[in-house]
Order: structure tokens, then C-alpha cells, then sequence
């Protein structure tokens, strides 16, 4: 099985260089790393969506499997009773045959 990378990177941000004064340098970070949470925040919306769609599709398998093996139980009953039916001709066919 072949791996599939759907994961994206995000670089962490780095201050501008052109910054004049430390606390320009800190607002400059603290935005920076603001906006670096804001895009890590919708990757975990869109993370957890993608979670609830592939609930939603277990779940759906899940019920498939199911019905399927309960199709499978009434199967098995009906060639049970067929392999019965079977044999009993077959037992008759040849109690017909040694006495005929």
C-alpha cells in the first residue's frame, strides 16, 4: 500500500528584519504568531470536519456489513434447507433404484 502526505506545512513566521525598536520587533512577532494560530485554527476545523465525514462513513460501512451479514444468515438457512431437500430426493432415488 502506497502512502499518501495530505499534511501541509506551515512555516513557523519570522519577524521582518526591517523592525526600528524592540517593541516594534514584539508586535511584529505577536502579530505574526496571531496569525500563525488563526491558520493553524481553521487546520484543525478543517482536520476535525474531515474526522466527522469519515465517521460518517464508518458508520455507514458499518451498517452495510451488517445487513449484509444478516442477508448472509438467511442465505445459509434457505441452503440448509435446500441441502435437506437434496438429500432426502437423493435418499428416495436410490431406494427407487435398488428396487427397481
Amino acid at each position: 500500500m502506497s502512502r499518501s502526505t495530505t499534511a501541509t506545512i506551515i512555516p513557523f513566521p519570522r519577524p521582518a528584519p526591517a523592525a526600528s525598536t524592540e517593541q516594534d520587533r514584539l508586535h511584529q512577532a505577536l502579530a505574526a504568531l496571531n496569525a500563525a494560530l488563526a491558520v493553524q485554527r481553521e487546520a484543525v476545523a478543517n482536520w476535525r470536519d474531515t474526522l466527522g465525514t469519515l465517521r460518517e462513513g464508518v458508520h455507514d460501512l458499518h451498517e452495510s456489513l451488517l445487513t449484509y451479514n444478516a442477508r448472509l444468515g438467511t442465505l445459509g438457512e434457505r441452503v440448509s434447507t435446500l441441502n435437506g431437500e437434496a438429500k432426502r430426493l437423493e435418499a428416495w432415488a436410490d431406494d427407487a433404484l435398488r428396487q427397481g
